[in-house]
């Protein structure tokens, strides 16, 4: 599948995969950022995409960020097909020192994944299953 990229900045970068088996595709920051300690910053890729209906791109986290400290806040966020604004990416910097995003520097990276569509019918009683209504923590650690 064929992904249209419109930059909408110069320090823009079209997204790339960096290896031949590469699930998620690099995305670049086009501007510098300074995300507090403890805090949540946006990061503006400066590129707006177009994918085709019945599919999304799923921002994830980069492990190599993750394991210092920084993740995507909503992971996975989903940038939904009919989506044409700035793609910015939401940073939660978990650690005590800021965390200064450069010009280029790759800080998540895209999955294209099928969405598929529900339709929903109101009812007045669930099937029962064997979990039943058991939320959180209901199945053990």
């Amino acid at each position: 599948m064929r992904i249209k990229v419109k930059k909408l900045h110069a320090n823009a970068q079209i997204p790339c995969y960096k290896s031949a088996g590469a699930a998620g595709f690099d995305l670049h920051a086009c501007e510098c950022v300074c995300i507090k300690p403890h805090s949540v910053g946006v990061v503006p890729l400066g590129i707006a995409i177009e994918i085709e209906s019945g599919f999304e791109v799923q921002v994830r986290s980069r492990s190599g960020l993750a394991l210092r400290g920084i993740s995507v806040l909503n992971s996975p966020g989903t940038i939904d097909s009919d989506y044409r604004g700035e793609l910015q990416v939401i940073l939660m910097n978990h650690t005590d020192a800021d965390f200064v995003v450069q010009v280029g520097d790759r800080i998540a990276q895209g999955v294209l994944a099928r969405a598929f569509c529900a339709a929903f019918d109101e009812v007045e009683i669930l099937a029962p299953s064997e979990r039943g209504e058991k939320g959180f923590g209901s199945t053990g650690i």
